[in-house]
């Protein structure tokens, strides 16, 4: 199982690639970076599932979760605009995707990418489902599904494959530490730093080697405020905190889609001119 990060690649293809805002040289690029890793990798991993963002469970228990990339989008107004156009085209090239091309696409309500991906990695450990999983994704959450031994991870911005030698590891102090980039404060912050521009307390190497010590009674060694914070964000980042509920529905989601025949690719490029992409037809497929 190919598995891409959906809005990962189609995002790039603007602010990285610096594409003008335009639909054609949009989905043009996104369908070009999909025809690209299912050749790389279809024949080792087998059909390409692509993951996309929705609205995110974790809003509604973490009010600020993402606080920052929010606040960003909205302040200029020209700016707000231009994503709400990007958005826009990522989300019709999506729907013709799941239309035309033979992959399967999985966006569910309430579950970001890093759901889907974790959830569908995380079934692939379930007796008679195993299978080789690559997950094509320059995000660096991924690394902590390194935990399971059927699973690679390739980034599309830095072109190599990333590795972690103690996944365990990495996702532990990923918590301890927080993630500013989703306004995930470290476990000695209130939930409010990033929101006030509080500066946190820090997080150093003492800690983190005291508390790795402790692993295996955290409750007791930590300021009881200090491990209701760690139970926070052990629930926004570890990938195995992912409601039952959604989880259930994401794999159904998955198993449910029918495969879209290969004759609509053609017919599908055809009608968008894509004509750089139809001489490259059989790298679909």
């Amino acid at each position: 199982m190919i598995i891409v990060d959906y809005n990962g690649i189609a995002i790039s293809s603007v602010v990285v690639q610096k594409l003008d805002i335009e639909e054609n040289m949009i989905r043009h690029f996104i369908l070009n970076t999909l025809r690209m890793y299912n050749k790389k990798f279809r024949k080792d991993y087998g059909p390409m599932v692509i993951a996309c963002d929705s609205s995110t469970w974790r809003r509604e228990y973490f009010p600020n979760y993402k606080f920052k990339r929010r606040e960003g989008r909205e302040k200029d107004e020209v700016e707000k605009a231009n994503w709400d156009e990007i958005f826009r085209i990522i989300n019709m090239v999506r729907e013709e995707i799941q239309e035309n091309l033979p992959y399967r696409v999985v966006k569910v309500d309430g579950a970001e990418a890093d759901d889907i991906i974790g959830a569908l990695a995380l079934e692939t450990q379930e007796f008679g489902k195993h299978e080789d999983v690559m997950i094509v994704s320059a995000d660096k959450d991924f690394v902590q599904l390194q935990k399971y031994k059927n699973v690679k991870q390739y980034s599309p911005m830095q072109k190599k494959f990333v590795t972690e030698k103690n996944p365990h590891t990495y996702l532990f102090e990923h918590v301890l530490k927080g993630d500013s980039g989703d306004g995930v404060p470290n476990v000695l912050s209130n939930d409010n730093v990033f929101v006030e521009g509080i500066r946190q307390s820090p997080v150093t190497r003492k800690k983190l080697d005291f508390w790795a010590e402790n692993a295996q009674n955290l409750e007791d060694v930590m300021e009881p405020e200090h491990y209701r914070n760690y139970m926070r964000n052990k629930k926004l980042i570890d990938l195995e905190e992912i409601p039952e509920n959604l989880r259930t529905e994401i794999i159904n989601t998955y198993e449910s889609q029918e495969d879209t025949p290969k004759n609509r690719v053609l017919k599908y490029l055809i009608s968008k001119r894509c004509k750089n992409l139809i001489s490259d037809i059989e790298d679909f497929y």
